[in-house]
């Protein structure tokens, strides 16, 4: 994310729990509801970092500035966290909030690996292994 939270941002984060594994064609049918979600984090983010921007500089962003400013980025910022928990909801994994790169856990010949997908392609159609990440993307054959 953008920054770690202040005090006053700071809330409870939920407890990791075992990541449901996908098929490829559930990972495609969840795609819908995931890409609507993704392009409200990719968004909400590029408000954040503006809004930081703002805040490091001690300049108005718009018509936003002192404390207005500061309360628009901790809104923003929540809202950006309820965001990434819906997607987590669904079992996916963001990994990059400025280019919605997301993976859903997967198995393949019975190892863990990641279905990956980045906003903008129409279908799941790479994977990697746990530790290779985006870098290690191989097409779903």
């Amino acid at each position: 994310m953008a920054t770690q939270p202040t005090k006053r941002e700071k809330r409870p984060r939920r407890k990791a729990e075992p990541a449901i594994r996908f098929t490829l064609d559930h990972a495609n049918r969840t795609l819908p509801l995931v890409r609507r979600i993704v392009e409200d984090i990719v968004r909400t983010f590029a408000e954040v970092a503006e809004l930081e921007k703002g805040l490091r500089t001690h300049r108005p962003v718009g018509e936003l500035s002192g404390q207005a400013l500061r309360d628009a980025h901790t809104h923003k910022f929540e809202h950006l966290h309820e965001l990434v928990d819906e997607l987590t909801d669904i079992g996916c994994e963001l990994k990059d909030a400025q280019r919605g790169l997301v993976d859903f856990p997967a198995e393949k010949d019975g190892r863990p690996i990641y279905l990956c997908w980045l906003q903008g392609e129409d279908k799941i159609a790479h994977w990697h292994e746990l530790e290779t990440g985006f870098a290690g993307r191989q097409p779903i054959e």
